[in-house]
């Protein structure tokens, strides 16, 4: 694979953004909450799970699911040391000793080669400075026949939707670098050594004051996100439920695949 550099400026703007608002994070129902957050708890349970990456933690909901499985070890990662205090300070409330954080970017795992046998990331993706690098980072820390769950919001496939949500998405947060369309998904997947690919879709719905507080956001990127969403064609605006508040709804999936091998 080419080693492409990484950005370092979108990365400590992706820290900053969170670390300021970590807080948020840990009480957002869009975050906290979810069946996909029981489906998790239920895989580790129901598998042999022993060894756990919740990569890109946040505030570590997804790693309090596994935990709530039962994984004998999670590693929390996320580049926000903010957030990584919020997981662990969480983590101890709750009880989860098999919960530890690491401190990195998605793109350099510090981690052995094949330790993991899952490796989950939930609502990090769209802000990684480099997706294929950081799955091929994944595949490389996931044992032989492991698994690797995304989470994420999911672009639709028509170049219109996709790019209208990209605008707001930015507008939103400076550290938003691309929601992927399931088709980018498969074919990163696969050139990163992932088969056997399962994808499950469903919508959320997300309440624009809430979207707005919670990033942070800044008061002329308001209202810039206002006149997008006033200029937004007729299709778009029905295909994403706006509504005159400007809440809206998005697209998430859930897209499992296993390591090849």
């Amino acid at each position: 694979m080419e080693q492409r550099e990484i950005p370092k400026e979108q990365q400590q703007i992706s820290a900053a953004q969170f670390g300021a608002n970590a807080g948020y994070y840990l009480t957002s129902a869009v975050h906290a909450k979810g069946d996909d957050l029981e489906r998790l708890s239920a895989i580790v349970r129901e598998g042999t799970f022993g060894s756990v990456l919740d990569l890109g933690c946040g505030a570590g909901h997804a790693a309090f699911a596994v935990a709530r499985g039962g994984a004998a070890r999670i590693v929390a990662y996320d580049p926000s040391s903010a957030m990584l205090a919020v997981v662990a300070g969480e983590a101890r409330k709750r009880g989860h000793g098999a919960i530890e954080t690491r401190a990195g970017a998605a793109e350099h795992l510090p981690f052995e080669s094949g330790i993991f046998d899952l490796v989950i990331t939930r609502y990090s993706a769209h802000h990684w400075a480099d997706v294929p690098r950081a799955l091929a980072e994944c595949a490389r820390v996931t044992a032989p026949g492991g698994r690797l769950i995304v989470i994420d919001v999911a672009a639709p496939e028509t170049p219109l939707l996709d790019t209208s949500l990209q605008v707001i998405e930015f507008l939103r947060d400076a550290s938003h670098v691309r929601d992927y369309r399931l088709s980018e998904w498969r074919a990163m997947q696969t050139a990163a050594g992932f088969a056997e690919r399962a994808v499950h879709e469903w919508k959320i719905a997300m309440h624009f004051p809430a979207w707005i507080a919670r990033i942070g956001t800044s008061p002329e990127r308001v209202a810039a996100l206002r006149a997008v969403f006033a200029d937004l064609p007729r299709e778009v605006r029905d295909y994403f439920q706006v509504d005159a508040g400007l809440s809206f709804a998005i697209d998430v999936a859930w897209l499992e695949a296993r390591k090849s091998g």
